[in-house]
């Protein structure tokens, strides 16, 4: 790729997309786009999509992903 936002057979280079984390009040972190997800020994993690949801309650079956529990468990968040 070119300094240009070209590839260098003089086609216009597709930018990556930025990733981004958002805290929902009272509930997970979605973790949208080009954000790696590593487990606990700094293994990447199969998000399956581009978006997910991270369990913040610590209730959630389904750890590290988010399945709602949140809800029914009283938890509050500052963010």
């Amino acid at each position: 790729m070119t300094d240009h936002g070209r590839t260098t057979d003089g086609h216009p280079s597709t930018p990556p997309r930025p990733g981004s984390i958002v805290a929902c009040p009272d509930g997970p972190l979605l973790v949208r786009g080009d954000v790696e997800v590593l487990d606990a020994d700094g293994r990447p993690v199969d998000k399956g999509r581009r978006t997910v949801a991270l369990c913040r309650c610590g209730g959630s079956s389904i750890k590290p992903w988010c399945d709602g529990t949140h809800k029914v468990n009283g938890f509050s968040s500052s963010t």
